[in-house]
Parts: structure tokens; sequence; C-alpha cells
């Protein structure tokens, strides 16, 4: 048997970044030939704003290399802690959110807000 998920966990998906071939050409089209950005964005159906950006970026520093992901919020609860609560709501499935919290703190010695064990 697979060990409880959390109801709030949802695997998030990341976009991967456009290919450093796709990049190229979309920079050597603009220097070779006279097109707008948004033509340029519609002939290899990326979004204008990407446009701007890649070519801003290779203004600026020569580089067509995607910026690495900026990561985002760090999660409040580890594996661990986010397991427990699992287990907290699968005892008590009708405590509020608050309870939950307070009970998770008592478990944990973590103080969170009811939102984060939404």
């Amino acid at each position: 048997m697979s060990e409880p998920q959390p109801p709030y966990h949802h695997p998030v998906q990341l976009m991967k970044a456009y290919s450093s071939d796709l990049r190229s050409r979309i920079v050597k089209t603009y220097e070779s030939e006279t097109i707008s950005q948004r033509a340029l964005a519609q002939r290899f159906c990326v979004a204008t704003s990407f446009v701007q950006k890649i070519l801003k970026q290779y203004r600026e520093t020569g580089s067509l290399a995607p910026k690495p992901h900026g990561g985002g919020h760090r999660a409040k609860l580890n594996g661990a802690q986010e397991l427990i609560l699992a287990e907290l709501v699968e005892a008590k499935n009708d405590a509020t959110l608050l309870e939950l919290a307070e009970l998770l703190a008592e478990r944990t010695q973590l103080s969170v807000s009811p939102a984060t064990v939404s």
C-alpha cells in the first residue's frame, strides 16, 4: 500500500525552456531580415514578450542560454510534516483549517497559518 498523499498536494509541472536552436533562429532572423518583433513571434509561434526578452538578453549579455528557474516560494512543510498533516486530516476530517493548524503545531512545534494547511 502506498503512503497517503495529503489532499492538497498537487504536482507542479514546469514549462521547459525553449531550445537554444529556436532562440538562435529567432535572433538570426531578426538580424538578417527587416521584420517586426510581433511578426517574428508569429513566424516562430512564440509570444512577442519572449522575442523581446531573448533579443534584450542577447544584446546585453551575448548569450542565448535560458536563465535558471527562480524556484518560487519554499514549501512551509517538509515531507514528514505533510504526512503528519495527512494523518490529522484522516483522523479528524471535520476539523477546520484553524484546528488543523493548531493540531499540527502541537505535533510538530511548527506554527503555520490555516492557509498553509489548506
